[in-house]
C-alpha cells in the first residue's frame, strides 16, 4: 500500500502538466512531496550534488500563482514540473561541479542549453544529479560525491556517468532528469537503474560550448519513467543554436504527437542479439529474448535477427577520446582552472601520449565512417534496430569491489569499458537511440532493451518505444527503497 505522496512524486510529467492545469493539483504541494523524499531518501542513495529547495519551493509558488492568474493564457508546457539536472551542465547562479574536486565551489553565470530550454518551459530546478569527475567514468563515483546507488539494489552500481539522474527517475525524485550521452552515459544508468534514458540524434540538442563545438558524438537528453515525458522533454529543448555549427535546424516539433496511437503493426524491426560484441550475461539475454519473442508473437511477425560488423570497440574508444579529452585538460591548466590532471584523467592521458596524430586522424575518420555505414545498412532495410542495453545488469560497487572481470566465465579485455560495449557505436554514428526497461533479472536487477533509428528519426524511435510500453507497462513497478533488498512494489 502506497501513500498519497508516494503516488505524487511518482507521476510523469505530462500527468503533472495537465493537473495543474486543471487545478486538481498544485505546483508546490508536488514539489514540497517530491523534496521531501530527497531529504528522507537520498542519503541512502546519493543521487545529489546539491539539492535547491529553497529556490524551488520559490519557484512552484510562482508557478502556482501563474496558474491561478492565467485564465485562458497559454502557459509554458512546463510550467511547475519539478526537474534535476547532471552537475555537468552549467545552471547560471547555482554550483555545478562537474564531478570534481578542483571545481566544487565553482557557480557558472550561464546556462546549458538543454537547462536553459527547460527554464524557459517553466519547468523547476530541484537540484544538481550526480556525476563521475568530468563524466569520464562508466559508473557514477567521484572523490566529490561519494558512491551513487542504484535504488533496485544499493550494493549495485547506478552505472555512469549519468547515474545520479538514473537513480532520481527511478527513486521518485522528479518525473525528468538531464543526462549526456558520448557512448552510453545516458543509456546505461537507464538500464541499471529501469528508467527510460534517450539519447537523441547528433545536434537534436544543441550544446553552447564554444571552445569544442565540433565535438558532436555527445548529446544531452532525458532520463524519464515515461517514453511520454522524454518524448515531452525533447520537445522543449530541441532546435538550432546559433554557438552549436552543428545543430539540427528543426524546431517546433511535438515529438509527443501520436505516441498514444503508436503500434509495432508494419514496423520493420531488426533484433541483434550483441551487436556482434559479446558476451551477454545470461540473465540478460534471457531477459531480452523474452521480450524480443513476445514483441514478434504479438505484432505481427515483423523482427529478423541482424549481424553487423563493427570495429574493435576498445582500440577505436581510446585513439578517438583520448587525444580529445587531454586537450580538455591541457585547456585547464593553461587557463589556470586546475593545477594538475585529475586522478581518474591519468589513463586516458597516457593513451594520448601514446596515440600517433595518424591514429587519431583513422578514427575520426574512418573507423568512425565505417560504425556509421554499417548501421546505414541496416537502416536501408529496417525502420529500427533492437539490441540490449547492456551486456549485464548493474554489478557491485567498483570502488569497493573493482569492475566485473568476466562474463560467463569469458575475461574481458577492459572491464571498465565493458557496459558501454553496446552503446558506443550508435552514439559515434550520431543516430538516436533510447533505453527502455525490458524486464527483471532472477535477482530483480533491471534489464534495458536499446531501439535505434537512421539520423534525424528521434520521431520513430520514440513511438517504437511508445508501442512497446503501451504493451508491456513497466511504470507502475517501483524500487522498494526501505531496505537494501531487490525488490518491486506494484
Amino acid at each position: 500500500m502506497t501513500s498519497p505522496d508516494e503516488e505524487l512524486v511518482f507521476l510523469p510529467a505530462t500527468e503533472l502538466a495537465a493537473a495543474y492545469r486543471r487545478g486538481t493539483l498544485s505546483p508546490v504541494e508536488v514539489t514540497e512531496a517530491i523534496l521531501n523524499r530527497i531529504e528522507r531518501l537520498d542519503p541512502q542513495l546519493n543521487a545529489f550534488v546539491t539539492v535547491t529547495a529553497d529556490a524551488a519551493r520559490a519557484q512552484a509558488r510562482h508557478a502556482e500563482n501563474t496558474f491561478r492568474a492565467a485564465g485562458d493564457t497559454e502557459l509554458p508546457p512546463l510550467l511547475g514540473v519539478p526537474v534535476s539536472v547532471k552537475d555537468l551542465e552549467e545552471t547560471a547562479g547555482v554550483r555545478t561541479t562537474y564531478g570534481s574536486t578542483k571545481y566544487a565551489d565553482h557557480v557558472p553565470d550561464t546556462d546549458a542549453v538543454i537547462w536553459a530550454r527547460l527554464k524557459a518551459a517553466g519547468a523547476t530546478l530541484i537540484g544538481k544529479t550526480a556525476t563521475p569527475e568530468f563524466g569520464n567514468n562508466s559508473v557514477t563515483e567521484s572523490e566529490l560525491n561519494g558512491i551513487t546507488r542504484n535504488p533496485w539494489n544499493l550494493e549495485m552500481t547506478a552505472g555512469g556517468s549519468s547515474g545520479g539522474a538514473a537513480t532520481a527517475a527511478a527513486a521518485g525524485f522528479g518525473p525528468i532528469a538531464t543526462g549526456s550521452d558520448g557512448g552510453g552515459s545516458i543509456r546505461v544508468p537507464a538500464s541499471f537503474c529501469g528508467v527510460v534514458g534517450l539519447k537523441p540524434s547528433a545536434g537534436r540538442i544543441p550544446f553552447n560550448d564554444r571552445k569544442n563545438a565540433y565535438e558532436e558524438v555527445t548529446t544531452t537528453g532525458p532520463l524519464t519513467r515515461t517514453v511520454a515525458d522524454a518524448a515531452l522533454a525533447l520537445s522543449v529543448t530541441h532546435g538550432p543554436d546559433p554557438y552549436d555549427p552543428v545543430s539540427l535546424l528543426e524546431s517546433g516539433v511535438d515529438f509527443g504527437r501520436g505516441l498514444t496511437e503508436a503500434s509495432l503493426h508494419g514496423v520493420r524491426i531488426a533484433f541483434s542479439p550483441d551487436l556482434g560484441r559479446g558476451p551477454i550475461a545470461r540473465e540478460t539475454a534471457r531477459v531480452i529474448a523474452e521480450l524480443v519473442g513476445k514483441i514478434s508473437r504479438d505484432h505481427g511477425d515483423n523482427v529478423d535477427e541482424v549481424s553487423l560488423v563493427l570495429p574493435d570497440p576498445i582500440d577505436y574508444f581510446y585513439a578517438y577520446w583520448s587525444p580529445i579529452i587531454a586537450l580538455e585538460i591541457v585547456h585547464d591548466l593553461l587557463d589556470g582552472r586546475v593545477d594538475d590532471a585529475a586522478r581518474e584523467q591519468y589513463p586516458l592521458v597516457r593513451r594520448a601520449e601514446q596515440t600517433t596524430s595518424l591514429q587519431a586522424a583513422d578514427a575520426f575518420l574512418t573507423t568512425r565512417t565505417a560504425i556509421h555505414n554499417a548501421f546505414a545498412d541496416v537502416f536501408q532495410k529496417y525502420d529500427v534496430l533492437v539490441w540490449p542495453t547492456t551486456s549485464s545488469p548493474a554489478f557491485p560497487h567498483p570502488a569497493h569491489h573493482g569492475f566485473p572481470t568476466a562474463i560467463n566465465g569469458r575475461q574481458l579485455v577492459d572491464p571498465m569499458l565493458e557496459n558501454q560495449l553496446l552503446t558506443e557505436a550508435i552514439a559515434h554514428a550520431g543516430y538516436p537511440a533510447i533505453s527502455i526497461p525490458a524486464g527483471f533479472t532472477k535477482d530483480g536487477l533491471p534489464v534495458g532493451l536499446q531501439i535505434a533509428a537512421a539520423h534525424g528519426r528521434d520521431d520513430t524511435v520514440l513511438k517504437a518505444a511508445a508501442a512497446i510500453e503501451s504493451a508491456y507497462p513497466w511504470a507502475h513497478l517501483r524500487p522498494l527503497l526501505n531496505s537494501t533488498s531487490p525488490n518491486t512494489e506494484g
